[in-house]
């Protein structure tokens, strides 16, 4: 992998990910762009304990532009885009319209390919490690921003799920606290490890699923299964067998494994409706230790955690949508009409090869 960083007009900063070593990266970005002004503040809910970012500039974000105008598609003579060169492998820059901002934390944009008509299931596996080893340079690199306490690396996919660019790409958020999803997770796990005088949570769950029958795929270093008490019709959670805090401590062999696994799930969720159907809308999220203190949570470590890929679509039927209604959204109580070892079944009869 080769990296060049490089800025845009308006001064943020934009990094090409090359799978050849003798790629040159000399483009300059020719728009007259002014420098970046942002509104972003976090706000602490003392109710809830949790935080909410206020960012008023991205009302006037890019909203679904024609193929033609994508600002993720290289520059091509005159129509010039967000990536100053004619092509590209990967591309990762600061959102022009981020939720966080300087001390407020930073938002990235990854773009997994130049083909405006892909997807991340149509990478090829040397195109996907290339993405996988882009996250993980990105967390390191943000991890050591002083306002970054935690790095999320996801993907939103499809209008349903209220992606405004239709190009494939994902975003990074890097958070200046510890996000409420994982601080939950933190405190299971320091209250097994208490319990059960110092036994990981994640290994038991993971333990547990492979003796269960909501596997989905198995490989020497992935397990890819739905969660006994999955919260949205069809959700995978793929964990490495070998657990480790975030994407920094996997080995080459659980890097060189991923991508054939992770393919092969989003093939197989492109195909549980049926074909004829559009394209499934979903949401991938990497979950990873906060790089933080955790003294708050009773003597857990970052070594306690593990890192894991949530996959799920907000789609429950051909044609039919999950919303999140009173009781998810008034309550964040979940109400699933799929049961997750029907939904294991359903993935597993349809494999992609």
């Amino acid at each position: 992998m080769k990296k060049t960083s490089t800025r845009l007009a308006d001064g943020r900063e934009l990094i090409y990910y090359d799978l050849a070593d003798d790629t040159v990266r000399d483009a300059v970005d020719r728009r007259p762009l002014d420098a970046t002004v942002t509104t972003s503040e976090v706000r602490h809910d003392v109710l809830l304990g949790d935080s909410v970012a206020i960012a008023s500039h991205r009302q006037g974000r890019t909203y679904h532009p024609p193929a033609d105008e994508c600002p993720l598609c290289p520059s091509a003579g005159e129509r010039l885009s967000e990536i100053p060169d004619s092509s590209y492998d990967v591309v990762v820059f600061e959102n022009r319209f981020p939720s966080l901002a300087g001390d407020s934390g930073r938002c990235e944009v990854v773009c997994f390919t130049s083909d405006h008509r892909s997807s991340f299931a149509g990478l090829t596996e040397r195109q996907a490690r290339l993405v996988l080893d882009a996250w993980t340079d990105r967390t390191s690199e943000l991890s050591h921003l002083p306002s970054v306490e935690q790095v999320f690396c996801f993907e939103n996919r499809g209008a349903e799920i209220g992606v405004t660019l239709q190009h494939p790409h994902g975003q990074i958020y890097a958070y200046p606290f510890t996000t409420p999803r994982t601080a939950l997770m933190l405190r299971q796990v320091a209250a097994h490890k208490e319990a059960t005088g110092g036994e990981n949570l994640f290994d038991a769950v993971l333990e547990r699923e492979l003796a269960d029958e909501r596997i989905v795929l198995e490989g020497e270093h992935w397990v890819a299964f739905v969660p006994y008490a999955a919260h949205w019709p069809y959700e995978v959670h793929l964990y490495p067998r070998r657990r480790v805090p975030d994407l920094l401590g996997l080995d080459e062999a659980a890097r060189s494994e991923f991508p054939r696994m992770y393919l092969e799930l989003l093939r197989r969720f492109d195909r549980i409706f049926g074909e004829g159907e559009p394209a499934t809308p979903y949401i991938a999220a990497w979950h990873q230790a906060p790089f933080g203190t955790l003294e708050e949570f009773d003597g857990v470590t970052r070594d306690d955690f593990a890192l894991h890929l949530e996959l799920f679509t907000i789609r429950r039927t051909p044609g039919k949508l999950k919303y999140l209604a009173g009781s998810e959204s008034g309550m964040n109580v979940f109400i699933n009409d799929v049961p997750p070892e029907r939904a294991a079944r359903r993935l597993r009869e349809v494999a992609s090869s």
